[in-house]
């Protein structure tokens, strides 16, 4: 109603003048007058007409014009409205901007298509995974980026309720990545992308596990079978062919409880709700009893010397490291021909207490070295078998050392020897208690 009156009431003033004058001036001067109000209201529209042209070119709440009259109206009315757009898309605008974030902060891969497969947007995860650009690939078909014939198929395929698995290389190398496309909107897509790689891995060693497990169990097994099967089928009492039997029958056996008893350690010690023992552990005094037990081990054919170089004792756990110790110990053995030279040392290195066995025994190739902790992993599976070896030793090194924040070193050369050591953090250091020497009396250091 207010936009309609004052537009009349502009109207109303010149023909209120042209009827009052008519009867003073003439019809003449009357619609003169008449002619005249009107152009003066029509150049005032003109006038705000312009105006308004010249704002709607660049629009803004400062040089919005003033306007008189109905024009005043409207140009308050459209600067409210210009307000309330400018608050709209601020709010969209911060609206987008956290959505971004959280694009960016997923730790998946996300893609936005539109409904031609055209990229909208992506996250910096998925510039990761699928070598894209945001700003320069906005727009781009997706396939014609990423050119694998099973993704392309997949893209144009109606049937995406299920992922696929992808190969992709990148700077850190092969991934696996598992891609999934959802629908949404009007014929737009999401692309979501995984890494598996790591779970990928996890099933590798699985079925690795399963398939060693079964095989290390098979092997004894058939060798007792077997026995049995030749006494079932062929009774006999010779008592060189029995005793030849039995001490076979019992090897094996023994080669199964030691893999049993392996696995029920790696086990145990994976479990988190098995804490860490907080013994005070006698090092030095430790290192004596492996030397004997190397000996005793190699039953003379070696010559093995112990030196304790510091008289720090460990916090920690007494079964697991002195399990950890000899196993590095045996293996040191096992692998030494004879007339060989081992050596296990307990020192400081900055600071650090460090405990290492070397020998001069047959050597690592750099290759095995990364892989040597894996379970059931062996350099050579047929010397490991004759040795003794379960392939889980090192595997319960390396859990132990885990478990007390220390880290395993391995230096090795062919034909030369290696050297295993195991650093443990100052944290881990307690003081000696001296029970069995008088005070102030020399600790004991080395043995040959």
């Amino acid at each position: 109603m207010r936009l309609w009156g004052r537009p009349l009431s502009a109207l109303l003033v010149p023909g209120a003048v042209a009827l009052l004058g008519w009867p003073i001036f003439g019809a003449t001067a009357a619609l003169c007058l008449l002619s005249g109000g009107l152009l003066i209201l029509l150049l005032h529209h003109i006038h705000n007409l312009s105006q308004l042209h010249e704002w709607l070119r660049e629009p803004g709440a400062n040089n919005m014009p003033k306007g008189t009259g109905a024009w005043a109206h409207i140009f308050w009315y459209m600067g409210r409205l210009l307000k309330r757009q400018r608050a709209s898309e601020f709010s969209l605008s911060k609206a987008l901007g956290r959505f971004e974030r959280a694009g960016e902060a997923l730790p998946d891969a996300v893609v936005l298509l539109d409904n031609e497969d055209r990229i909208a947007w992506c996250n910096p995860r998925a510039e990761t995974y699928f070598g894209l650009r945001l700003q320069r690939d906005r727009g781009a078909q997706i396939t014609y980026l990423m050119r694998q014939p099973q993704f392309s198929a997949y893209v144009q395929s109606s049937e995406t309720a299920e992922p696929i698995t992808l190969r992709l290389l990148g700077r850190s190398g092969e991934r696996a990545v598992s891609i999934q496309l959802v629908p949404y909107g009007d014929s737009q897509k999401l692309l979501l992308g995984r890494d598996i790689t790591h779970w990928e891995r996890l099933e590798t060693t699985r079925r690795d596990f399963i398939a060693n497990v079964s095989h290390e169990l098979r092997t004894p097994l058939t060798v007792v079978h077997g026995f049995l099967e030749t006494l079932e089928e062929a009774p006999t009492s010779d008592p060189g062919f029995l005793a030849r039997g039995i001490k076979l029958m019992s090897e094996q056996t023994v080669r199964m409880t030691s893999l049993v008893n392996d696995l029920l350690t790696l086990s145990r010690l994976e479990n988190s709700v098995n804490t860490v023992a907080e013994d005070k552990i006698d090092v030095p005094g430790l290192l004596q009893s492996l030397r004997h037990e190397a000996m005793a081990l190699s039953g003379g054919h070696h010559t093995i010397r112990a030196e304790a170089k510091c008289d720090d004792w460990l916090i920690g756990s007494t079964s697991e490291l002195r399990s950890a110790f000899g196993n590095l110990v045996t293996n040191a053995v096992r692998y030494t021909p004879k007339g060989g030279t081992i050596e296990l040392t307990w020192e400081r290195r900055n600071g650090n207490p460090v405990f290492s066995v070397s020998d001069t025994g047959i050597g690592i190739e750099p290759d095995h070295i990364p892989r040597l902790t894996e379970r059931f992993y062996r350099v050579d599976k047929s010397r490991s078998r004759e040795t003794g070896g379960t392939g889980l030793g090192l595997a319960i090194v390396k859990h132990v050392i885990n478990r007390h924040q220390g880290h395993l070193d391995i230096d090795s050369e062919i034909g030369k020897g290696s050297t295993f050591s195991i650093t443990f953090p100052p944290t881990r250091i307690a003081s000696p208690r001296y029970t069995d020497q008088a005070a102030g009396a020399a600790p004991r250091r080395a043995s040959n």
